[in-house]
C-alpha cells in the first residue's frame, strides 16, 4: 500500500521501489503520474521523473553520499541517455526536490524530494516468513510488561537506528485485581496489577480508621468491579453507583466508592510520558553523526523531548492513526525540534486500550497504549525499516492481549 493509504502523521509511509529487500514480499506500483501537494506550487511527477527520483535515492541511501549521473544510469531499470539523465536532474532540481552539495559534487534528495519519495514512490512490503519467525523466537521468552522495551532494543539491534518506545499510559492498562495495604490507622496503599504484569500504587490519605477486617471485605468489593477494566472505566463505574444510590448506600459502599476512587487518581503522568532509547551507540554507525557536536545536540533533545512526545502522542490518537497500522514518519523541520533536523523518524502504535463502558462517540475507544519504532538520519533505507517496524509493534500487541 502506499503511504497516503497507510494512516498516521505528519505523513504515510509504504514500501519501497529501491529493488529488492533482503527478505520482504515484494509489491508493485503502477502509476502514471504521481501526485503531491510539492514545493513551489508543483503537483504532479512524470513517469521519468519518478523513476529518477526513485534510483537517486535509492543509490543515495546505499552509499551515504551525493550520487553521480554516472553511477545514476547504471541504477535505472529502464535505460535512459546521459542527455536524459541529466535533463531530468535539472527538472527534478528546479522543482526543489533534489540539490548538490557542491559544485563538482553529484545530487542528493533534499527534504522535499525524500518527504515525495516516501509519500508517493514508496510502498511498503510485508516482513518475510524468514524475518518474522527469527524475531517471532527473540520474543518468545519475553514477559508482557517488558515487551515494549525489548521491541525496543530489538528496533535497534536489526536497524542500527535508535529503537524507541513511548511507554504505556497506566489508565488505559487492562487491569487485573485490586491490594489493599494498611499503612496507618488513616492511609491505605492501593496495589492495583495489570494484566500485564504493571503495578500502580496509590497512597490513599485522610481516612477515617477501617478494621483489617473491613479492609478485606472493602478489597474483595474493588478486586470484583476492578478486573477487566482500565482506570477509566473503574471510575466511571464507581461514579455511576455512588450517583445511582446517592442517599440509598450504607457506610460500607461509601467506603469501597472513596477508596476506589481515589485509587483511580495518582500523579502518574511522568510515567506516562516516558520515552525510552535502547541504545545510543547505533547512531554511531552512522556518517552523519560522526560530528561529536551533531551528536551531542541529538541526545540533549532526546533527553528533554517534551515536543517529541506531543508528535507522538499524536501518532497514538485514534482520529490520526489506526492502532497497530498507522505507519508514520516525520522528516527534519516536521520533528519539531532544531537538533533533530537531519533526522527522520518513524513510528507506529502499538496495543489497543481495553474499551469498558466507553460512551458512543467519545472515551478511550480504539486508543493505543503507546508508539514504538526509530530514529536516525534521513538517509535510512525506508524499504527495510518500515515493515520491521511494524512487524514489531503487532509482536507487543500480541504479547500485551495474551
Amino acid at each position: 500500500m502506499t503511504a497516503r493509504e497507510a494512516g498516521g502523521i505528519p505523513s504515510k509511509a509504504g514500501s519501497t521501489d529501491e529493488g529488492p529487500c533482503e527478505d520482504l514480499d515484494p509489491m508493485t506500483s503502477s502509476s502514471d503520474k504521481a501526485r503531491f501537494p510539492g514545493p513551489r506550487g508543483v503537483s504532479t511527477l512524470s513517469d521519468r521523473q519518478a523513476m529518477v527520483l526513485r534510483a537517486l535515492v535509492a543509490t543515495y541511501v546505499g552509499q551515504a553520499g551525493p550520487v553521480a549521473s554516472t553511477t545514476l544510469a547504471r541504477r535505472m531499470p529502464t535505460r535512459l541517455s546521459p542527455a536524459s539523465i541529466r535533463n531530468t536532474l535539472g527538472e527534478l532540481h528546479a522543482l526543489g526536490l533534489i540539490d548538490k552539495a557542491h559544485a563538482s559534487a553529484g545530487r542528493v534528495p533534499t527534504a522535499a524530494g525524500l518527504r515525495v519519495f516516501v509519500d508517493l514512490l514508496l510502498e511498503v512490503g510485508d516482513l518475510g516468513p524468514r524475518h518474522r519467525r527469527m524475531l517471532d523466537r527473540e520474543f518468545d521468552g519475553v514477559e508482557p510488561e517488558a515487551a515494549p522495551r525489548s521491541a525496543s532494543q530489538m528496533l535497534s539491534d536489526h536497524t542500527r537506528q535508535l529503537g524507541f518506545v513511548v511507554a504505556p499510559r497506566v489508565e488505559r492498562l487492562c487491569l487485573q485485581t485490586i491490594h489493599l495495604v494498611p499503612v496507618a490507622s488513616s492511609r491505605v496503599l492501593a496495589v492495583l496489577v495489570a494484566r500485564n504484569g504493571a503495578v500502580i500504587e496509590r497512597l490513599i490519605d485522610g481516612l477515617d480508621p477501617i478494621s483489617p477486617r473491613e479492609l478485606e471485605r472493602i478489597q474483595a468489593a474493588l478486586a470484583a468491579r476492578v478486573e477487566g477494566r482500565t482506570l477509566v472505566g473503574l471510575k466511571r463505574l464507581l461514579e455511576g453507583e455512588r450517583d445511582g444510590m446517592r442517599g440509598e448506600a450504607d457506610a460500607f459502599l461509601r467506603r469501597v466508592w472513596r477508596l476506589g476512587l481515589s485509587a483511580c487518581e495518582g500523579p502518574d503522568r511522568a510515567a506516562a510520558d516516558e520515552l525510552v532509547i535502547a541504545t545510543r551507540l547505533a547512531l554511531l554507525d552512522q556518517p552523519e553523526f560522526a560530528n561529536p557536536e551533531r551528536i551531542r545536540g541529538l541526545f540533549t533533545a532526546l533527553e528533554t523531548h517534551e515536543r517529541l512526545i506531543g508528535l507522538l502522542h499524536r501518532i497514538a490518537d485514534p482520529e490520526v492513526a489506526a492502532p497497530g497500522t498507522g505507519l508514520s514518519i516525520a522528516l527534519g523541520d516536521e520533528l519539531g525540534e532544531p537538533a533533530l533536523r537531519d533526522c527522520a523518524l518513524v513510528a507506529v502504535p502499538y496495543g489497543e486500550a481495553e474499551v469498558d463502558e466507553v460512551p458512543s462517540g467519545g472515551g478511550e475507544a480504539g486508543r493505543a497504549l503507546g508508539v514504538l519504532g526509530v530514529i536516525g538520519p534521513q538517509r535510512m533505507d525506508y524499504g527495510r525499516i518500515l515493515p520491521l517496524v511494524r512487524y514489531c509493534s503487532e509482536l507487543v500487541t500480541r504479547k500485551l492481549r495474551a
